[in-house]
């Protein structure tokens, strides 16, 4: 399904992403459906990303890469100081379930920037409920899709803010007003272990729907958190 860590497979003559490489997915490998995206079929999505909690994040241009099915490519050495490579693996097995939204999030987007109390309380019931419906979510490293799972704050409502500024060091990007809907979670990593200066780290990937069908993911917005 996807493989973690080690040396990236870089398209020939492509320029080396300035971030080390986190993992690729077999977009061929997962089920129709699955992600709620309008992923392309087949091909591979490489992610990308550094440990260095930088702001709120902003758009990073080679945080995601797409690689087309037939695309000659090579492992590809990315030296970044003195991190060595992240541990490599594979997962190969997919979990495909319904994804519910954090509960400060759908109470956000249901009852506007200032929820009352109560309605907090309706969403962290109706968070309960999902999860009771939903079943057991095992152990796992890399979600493609759905609804963000966050230790701390939701990346997409960060980049629905037409107001957003990139945090220092970031490279560019602000939202615009009138597609503030049409953001979505691309992917979410959990570094685990591969990152001990982070407690219980995260990487979120955000992305416009419209973006996605035009294969734009160098549009891509990043942000890196811990617990």
């Amino acid at each position: 399904m996807a493989r973690i860590g080690g040396d990236p497979l870089l398209p020939h003559g492509v320029s080396k992403p300035s971030d080390p490489f986190v993992a690729s997915v077999d977009l061929a490998a997962l089920p129709s459906g699955a992600t709620g995206l309008p992923l392309p079929a087949d091909g591979h999505l490489l992610f990308f990303s550094g440990v260095d909690l930088h702001g709120i994040g902003g758009q990073v241009s080679d945080a995601v890469l797409y690689v087309p099915v037939g695309t000659p490519t090579s492992p590809s050495a990315l030296e970044h100081g003195r991190r060595e490579p992240y541990r490599p693996r594979e997962l190969r097995t997919v979990w495909h379930q319904l994804s519910a939204p954090m509960p400060e999030s759908f109470a956000l987007d249901s009852w506007g920037e200032f929820p009352e109390d109560e309605q907090f309380e309706l969403a962290d019931e109706l968070s309960d409920a999902w999860a009771h419906g939903g079943g057991f979510r095992p152990s796992w490293d890399l979600q493609i899709g759905g609804h963000p799972v966050s230790p701390q704050n939701d990346p997409v409502h960060y980049t629905r803010d037409p107001q957003e500024e990139a945090g220092p060091g970031e490279r560019g990007g602000t939202a615009h007003e009138g597609d503030t809907d049409d953001w979505s979670l691309l992917a979410t990593w959990r570094c685990g272990d591969d990152v001990t200066e982070l407690d219980s780290g995260v990487a979120h990937w955000v992305i416009r729907r419209q973006d996605v069908v035009a294969r734009r993911f160098d549009r891509v917005h990043r942000y890196v958190e811990m617990a």
